[in-house]
């Protein structure tokens, strides 16, 4: 009896980087895209997701060994292989569009809470942005990253939401091996968002910080033998493959849902996740819409720490190799 559990605690305490990675690749503005490839497509666009399993899985695991064996960030490499001008062109489109995206889950987990439970949205942004600043700020790092991967949970409530719908499984298996997309459709469209699908779920933002976290995993661990650096490239191999899979099949699910209820319905056109968790309420009933609701905000949570900490990463390199020089 105890022999198993401990393996199970053993395997459970080999996923950090890779698995919280994976699960805040599904932030809330990837939830919207994701919202609206299933709301405008129906089933049609579900192969995306698993064509781009393979692809995202390497360069992470590319991008985590890169971190555990120099002992260094990505920013920290491209600085040290590469002119300045390129560091900097690099780190400068990494903070631009992780500031975006940041503004942009932020304000939509404030604006899920706010039809979850009513008042005023502003204050909603505000309150949850202090919280992610403090809490990234004075928490240690392993104390966080031990609340992040809690918090990868969250992600199963899209998962629910699949189940709770009637859906003819042959029909969707169907649809993935042989998309067909709705009658109308311009092939301008699909390209759009099998573009916008390939970019939020492949995002450069998760290169760099699953780098940094296998850096400050390492610590000041003892210098590298041929025994551990097997060990290390096996964990990294195996939890970023739990994460990676773990991540495209909550999008995987959320396009299904939203396939099954929106598309199903006419509602074609969503802009953001808390409309499609809106658009849901009257179709799927309240206790779906809720399940939603809630893991937007729990994604959130999730996945602004690791848009602010890579930019963070990125950004203390390039300070720090201005001052030396």
């Amino acid at each position: 009896m105890h022999l198993p559990r401990l393996r199970l605690r053993r395997t459970l305490r080999q996923l950090g980087p890779g698995l919280i990675t994976g699960a805040a690749d599904d932030d809330p503005s990837g939830i919207a895209t994701y919202s609206q490839a299933g709301a405008q497509f129906g089933f049609a666009m579900l192969w995306t997701v698993v064509f781009t399993l393979p692809l995202m899985a390497a360069i992470q695991i590319v991008s985590a060994r890169i971190g555990y064996v120099t002992r260094r960030g990505l920013a920290a490499n491209i600085g040290r292989s590469f002119p300045r001008p390129v560091l900097l062109a690099v780190v400068g489109m990494l903070v631009l569009a992780n500031t975006l995206n940041v503004s942009a889950d932020i304000a939509a987990m404030a604006e899920a809470l706010r039809l979850l439970v009513g008042g005023s949205a502003h204050v909603y942004a505000v309150t949850f942005g202090l919280l992610c600043l403090v809490l990234q700020v004075f928490l240690p790092y392993k104390t966080y990253v031990g609340w992040l991967k809690w918090l990868t949970l969250a992600l199963l409530a899209y998962v629910a939401v699949a189940f709770m719908l009637r859906l003819d499984w042959w029909q969707v298996l169907a649809q993935v091996v042989h998309p067909r997309f709705p009658d109308g459709v311009h092939t301008r469209e699909i390209v759009l968002m099998v573009v916008a699908v390939f970019g939020t779920t492949i995002s450069p933002y998760l290169f760099f910080w699953q780098a940094a976290q296998e850096m400050e995993d390492i610590g000041d661990a003892p210098p590298h033998t041929p025994r551990s650096v097997r060990h290390h490239l096996r964990r990294i191999k195996g939890d970023t493959l739990v994460g990676m899979t773990f991540s495209n099949l909550v999008a995987f699910f959320i396009i299904l849902s939203t396939g099954a209820t929106l598309h199903g319905a006419g509602i074609t056109d969503i802009r953001s996740s808390a409309q499609a968790a809106e658009a849901l309420r009257p179709i799927a009933g309240e206790f779906t819409f809720l399940l939603f609701g809630l893991g937007i905000i729990g994604t959130g949570l999730l996945a602004v720490p690791v848009l602010a900490g890579s930019a963070g990463y990125a950004v203390g390199v390039l300070v720090w190799i201005f001052n030396r020089q």
